[in-house]
């Protein structure tokens, strides 16, 4: 079921890449999206959306006005950056989730956060703010999805797995139920992860090393 949002306008925050794919999941739920900031005004419109300037600087055009927020930033410290500075301004920052997301409705999710096209999150997960659960992603049971974290295209977390803070999993990556992954750390594409990952590693393989 889709978060709709109709009694404010969204900005999207971040307008190229993964962007437009946000963008165009909010779109298939019929949010009230009309807005971007960004460093500089795009070429590229693809959605019409208005420019109002980057947030950061002093003549951003959205602090003026009843706005909500969408993040389109698809790098993790950029993300949560972008959201703690949102969050400072006491602006509220919405879930934009695709209509073909499968989410349980047990699931405890922040706020912030993505979920992409056919993307399956399982019962009694947590999805903490500012995540990313990208296309096709499977979350199982009790799997803990902790800040800023975001989940490749196609990954697979067995149940009861834990990410860190602001950590990668890799598209078609695999994590074997009851491990925890580290914060900031990278899971290479691809990549098989049968035992726990330490903070601010990169790992890759099968099994990973």
């Amino acid at each position: 079921m889709c978060q709709v949002v109709l009694d404010k306008e969204i900005v999207l925050v971040g307008y190229s890449g993964h962007g437009y794919v946000v963008a165009e999941a909010a779109m298939s739920c019929n949010m009230n999206i009309k807005y971007y900031s960004d460093i500089n005004k795009s070429n590229n419109n693809p959605y019409k959306l208005k420019y109002l300037g980057f947030e950061k600087s002093p003549s951003f055009k959205g602090w003026n006005k009843m706005f909500s927020f969408a993040l389109g930033l698809g790098d993790n410290k950029l993300r949560i950056d972008c959201f703690n500075f949102i969050k400072l301004k006491g602006f509220e920052i919405i879930n934009v989730k695709h209509e073909s997301a499968s989410v349980s409705n047990d699931v405890c999710l922040g706020t912030g956060n993505f979920i992409s096209r056919n993307a399956s999150i399982n019962s009694l997960a947590v999805i903490k703010d500012c995540c990313i659960i990208n296309t096709g992603a499977i979350i199982e049971h009790e799997c803990i999805i902790n800040k800023g974290a975001h989940i490749g295209p196609g990954a697979v977390l067995a149940g009861n797995v834990e990410v860190g803070v602001g950590s990668f999993v890799g598209g078609n990556a695999f994590i074997k139920q009851g491990v925890k992954i580290g914060r900031n750390t990278i899971v290479g594409a691809g990549s098989v992860v049968l035992k726990d990952v330490p903070d601010n590693v990169v790992v890759y393989g099968n099994p990973v090393k």
